[in-house]
Order: C-alpha cells, then sequence, then structure tokens
C-alpha cells in the first residue's frame, strides 16, 4: 500500500501542466498555437474574431479558403457561432448574446492547406 501511495504521489508531481500558455497577439488579444498557425482571439459585444498569424515570425496569413467555429459556454449557456474569413487574415461571426467575462471558447479551425485543429480559451 505504502508502495501504491508513493508511486501515485510521484506520478502527481511530475504529470505535465494542462493549463494553456498564452501568447498576447498583436492586437492585444490572447493568442494560442493551433493546426500549425497563431490563433488570436478578440471578442467585442456579440462578435467573435480570430486573427490568423505565422507561428514563426507572426506574421498575418490570409484566410481565404479556411473554416472555422467556436463553441462559446458559459454558465447554463452554450452556443457555436460559424466563423468567416473576413478581411486579409481574420475570421469572424457574431453571437446572439454579448459575450461575458468568465466564458470558455474553444475554437475548432481548418487551415486552407487541410491542417485542423482545437483550442481552449478561457476569456
Amino acid at each position: 500500500m505504502k508502495y501504491a501511495l508513493l508511486l501515485i504521489t510521484s506520478l502527481f508531481f511530475t504529470a505535465p501542466a494542462f493549463a494553456e500558455e498564452y501568447e498576447k497577439g498583436p492586437n492585444g488579444g490572447l493568442m494560442l498555437d493551433v493546426a500549425g498557425i497563431d490563433a488570436e482571439l478578440m471578442t467585442s459585444g456579440n462578435s467573435v474574431t480570430i486573427n490568423v498569424f505565422d507561428a514563426k515570425n507572426h506574421t498575418p496569413i490570409a484566410t481565404k479558403g479556411y473554416s472555422a467555429a467556436v463553441l462559446i459556454t458559459g454558465g447554463a449557456g452554450r452556443e457555436t457561432v460559424t466563423l468567416d474569413p473576413q478581411g486579409e487574415n481574420s475570421l469572424k461571426g457574431d453571437a446572439k448574446s454579448p459575450i461575458a467575462g468568465g466564458v470558455t471558447i474553444t475554437l475548432t479551425i481548418k487551415t486552407a492547406e487541410g491542417k485542423s485543429g482545437q483550442a481552449k480559451f478561457k476569456k
């Protein structure tokens, strides 16, 4: 029993951290690596914008051919918002109501090259 407890304790302290490592994006939003790109989350009112940048040098990447959606969860509410390319390097969509602080926004994105991934932002 002592050995099992020692093993469990040592695994607990050596387990990797699961917290996301946010960077501050060029526009001041939260930025995470996903699908080989850097995705910067920006929200304003009920709008969600994802700005897309090269992961190596943070230069803007055109979003033509990209598809994306976000799942906004908070409290008892959940809403999926489809994001469409807007401008040169952005994907944008509108939620039904203003996006409050404390929500979790999960991005699902597919690049023009076919790479896909998910990133979870805690606002």
